[in-house]
């Protein structure tokens, strides 16, 4: 027997109940710290020379801290340039109205992607004489210049110029009349290592690599060219490395990636990530918890279940191994990390309830848990850490 059931005449889109737009702190968002942004960027221009300028690096939607307004706020700060990896990025920020010359570090290759790149004024990073070529001639068709910098590898062995053929074909490029050559640079592939300061070190014999070409080429006589190597680990190790520009992305979002290197600088953690409590139990002495039931409690514990996981980008190999924080104590995550909850033992706090907002990175009084913390713990880098959280995380912009 088939059943019909009647429509009650309830439209869901009109509904107030589904129009009401729900609370992004509903259950675990992201906050971008907008003031930390900008004055990490002042902190970290008032270093550079006056004549040095600061690309924001802000791929990969900003480290995770939203393009847009880590944008907006590198520019307040002294940012007079940006840095994205992709085609689509650059496109975002130029829709989002930003004006700034923006630079792609990615590799464009097709005549199409270049022609977009063109119409948007972004700047392309040419790393072969074929892609020169198909510049100039769309700033041919469109009776313009197509601005764009050249990488050359000095020791990166990914993107840019082979340094033994640049200086020759530097030559040819300069030929090229509807090309207008915005810089030139490298990136330095082991800056945040120790040893960085050996004048022997891979660091080191980059740098010198780079100003040899440079030398060859004589750049010097036109001051129009950027010149730029320094990525943030760079820019803090030496101003030897600081050139016309330099390319800052981790320092800016308050991290230094010279920790273990007393480099007397000051910064600011802009991302706080959060989560509310969806539940709280107790359980017994002797209970397993979790897939895989590889934590077993030991005592009487009471749970607090977190709405966020995996999918949201909190590594699964973290599981028991970090602490989150609430009212400045420290409360250890337990059991594995699934895909879209965690449980953390609550066992001696009286305060934590249904609904309470747990910090999970970021500080709260003077507790502190970073991402430098949890790439030492799942063996990555903070890097990852950072650019691991997913869209359904909202991200929600304080001062």
């Amino acid at each position: 027997m088939q059943i019909h059931r009647k429509n009650k005449g309830i439209n869901f889109h009109k509904d107030p109940a589904f129009e009401k737009e729900i609370d992004p702190k509903q259950r675990a968002w992201i906050e971008v710290k907008g003031k930390a942004l900008e004055t990490n960027v002042r902190h970290l221009r008032s270093k550079l020379g006056k004549n040095c300028q600061f690309m924001a690096v802000v791929k990969a939607d900003g480290y995770g801290h939203d393009a847009r307004v880590v944008s907006e706020y590198a520019i307040k700060g002294g940012a007079s340039q940006l840095g994205v990896a992709t085609l689509k990025e650059g496109i975002r920020l130029r829709s989002a109205g930003l004006k700034k010359p923006i630079l792609i570090l990615g590799n464009l290759y097709t005549k199409e992607d270049l022609t977009i790149s063109f119409e948007n004024d972004l700047m392309p990073t040419i790393s072969s004489l074929r892609e020169c070529l198909i510049c100039n001639n769309i700033g041919k068709y469109f009776g313009s210049k197509f601005s764009l910098h050249l990488k050359v590898d000095t020791g990166m062995s990914r993107l840019g110029f082979e340094a033994s053929k640049f200086v020759q074909q530097f030559k040819k490029i300069k030929s090229f009349e509807n090309i207008s050559l915005e810089g030139i640079y490298s990136h330095l592939s082991s800056a945040d290592e120790i040893n960085s300061f050996d004048p022997k070190s891979t660091t080191q014999l980059q740098r010198k690599k780079f100003q040899e070409l440079l030398k060859e080429i004589n750049i010097d006589r036109n001051k129009n060219i950027k010149i730029h190597l320094a990525n943030s680990a760079g820019m803090l190790l030496d101003k030897d490395f600081h050139f016309h520009m330099v390319r800052v992305g981790l320092s800016m979002y308050g991290y230094s990636p010279l920790s273990k290197i007393n480099n007397n600088i000051s910064l600011k953690p802009a991302l706080f990530l959060k989560a509310k409590v969806a539940f709280i139990r107790i359980i017994d002495k002797g209970v397993s918890v979790s897939y895989g039931g590889k934590f077993v409690s030991r005592r009487k514990t009471k749970l607090a279940v977190l709405s966020i996981g995996y999918a949201d980008g909190v590594p699964r190999n973290l599981s028991g191994k970090i602490n989150v924080i609430y009212n400045n104590k420290f409360y250890p995550q337990v059991g594995s990390i699934t895909m879209d909850q965690m449980m953390v033992d609550i066992t001696d706090s009286d305060e934590i309830k249904v609904g309470s907002t747990i910090v999970l990175l970021g500080s709260d009084g003077d507790k502190t848990v970073s991402p430098i913390d949890w790439a030492r713990e799942s063996n990555t880098i903070p890097w990852e850490i950072l650019c691991s959280f997913k869209n359904r995380l909202p991200k929600v912009q304080v001062d």
